[in-house]
C-alpha cells in the first residue's frame, strides 16, 4: 500500500470537510426533530451537500483526466459508487424525509473517497470508445442504486424490529411510515434492475471476450444477482412479498452483486498481485 501526498491536496481536503459538515448538519436536524424543535438549517444542508457532491465529483473527474482512458480499480470504483449513492440520496431527500439514511451513507462516502488517496490502483486504463463508456456508466449507476436499496433494507429491518418490539424510539421516530419505506425500497430495486439489465446488455454488445480475462465470474454473479432482484420484484407484485422476505432477498442480491464487482477486484488487486 502506498500513501501519497494527494491526501493533503486542497480539493480533496475541502471535499472531506464538506462531507463532514453535511453529516453534522444531518445530525443536528435529526436531533432537533427528536426533541420537537423547529426543523432549521434545511437550506444550509442542501447547499453544503451540493458543495460536497460538487468538489468530490471534481476530484473524481480530475483523477480520471490524468490518464488517456479510465481506470476503474477497487478504490476508485468505491469512490464513484458512493458518490453516485450520495447523489441519488440527495435527489430523493428533496422529496422524502430520508435524512436518517444520510447518517449512514455520508460516512461511507467519505471513507470511500479516502481509498484512492491512500492506495494507488494497478488496473490498466480502459478505452471508452465503441460504447464501453455506456457499459461502465450504467453498471456503476446500477451498483449505486442497489447499494442505496441495500442500505434502505437495513434501515427498514431496524425500523421493523423496533416496531414489532413496540419500541419506536430514537432515530426510528425520524423515519417515514413503514409502508412508505417499503414502497421506496421496491422503487430503488426496480430502477436498479433496469440499470443492471442495461449494463449487462451493453457489456454483451461492447465488451470483447465478456466471458474471459477475469470477467466470467463477474458476469455470472451479476446475472445471478439480477435474477435474485427480479424474483423479489415478481414475488412482491404477484404474492405481496414484503417485510423480512423483501429485506433478506435484497441483502442476498446485494451481497452477490458486490462479490461480482468489488469482490473480484479486491482479490485481483490485493491478493493475487501481492502473492
Amino acid at each position: 500500500m502506498i500513501i501519497t501526498f494527494n491526501l493533503f491536496a486542497i480539493p480533496n481536503l475541502l471535499a472531506m470537510l464538506a462531507w463532514l459538515a453535511t453529516w453534522l448538519l444531518i445530525g443536528v436536524r435529526l436531533r432537533n426533530r427528536l426533541q420537537g424543535q423547529p426543523q432549521e438549517y434545511r437550506q444550509l444542508l442542501i447547499v453544503v451537500w451540493l458543495l460536497a457532491l460538487g468538489i468530490h465529483g471534481w476530484t473524481i473527474l480530475h483523477a480520471i483526466s490524468q490518464t488517456p482512458g479510465i481506470t476503474i480499480d477497487f478504490a476508485r470504483a468505491s469512490s464513484i459508487v458512493m458518490w453516485l449513492c450520495s447523489v441519488l440520496l440527495f435527489i430523493t431527500m428533496l422529496r422524502r424525509p430520508l435524512e436518517t439514511l444520510g447518517i449512514f451513507v455520508v460516512p461511507f462516502t467519505l471513507s470511500a473517497m479516502l481509498l484512492p488517496l491512500i492506495n494507488e490502483g494497478n488496473s490498466a486504463a480502459l478505452d471508452l470508445r465503441n460504447g464501453l463508456g455506456v457499459h461502465i456508466f450504467t453498471s456503476l449507476l446500477a451498483y449505486s442504486m442497489l447499494t442505496l436499496a441495500a442500505l434502505q433494507a437495513l434501515l427498514l429491518a431496524w425500523q421493523n424490529k423496533h416496531l414489532h418490539n413496540h419500541n419506536p424510539g430514537g432515530l426510528i421516530r425520524t423515519l417515514p411510515p413503514l409502508l412508505d419505506m417499503e414502497a421506496l425500497l421496491f422503487k430503488l430495486i426496480l430502477l436498479g434492475v433496469m440499470l443492471l439489465s442495461a449494463g449487462l446488455l451493453s457489456g454483451a454488445l461492447y465488451v470483447d471476450n465478456l466471458f474471459s480475462q477475469h470477467l466470467v465470474h463477474k458476469t455470472v454473479l451479476s446475472i445471478i444477482a439480477l435474477l435474485v432482484f427480479a424474483t423479489l420484484l415478481a414475488g412482491h407484485w404477484q404474492y405481496g412479498w414484503r417485510g423480512r422476505i423483501a429485506i433478506r432477498w435484497t441483502l442476498s442480491g446485494f451481497f452477490i452483486l458486490m462479490l461480482a464487482f468489488f469482490g473480484s477486484k479486491f482479490v485481483l488487486e490485493f491478493l493475487v498481485k501481492s502473492s
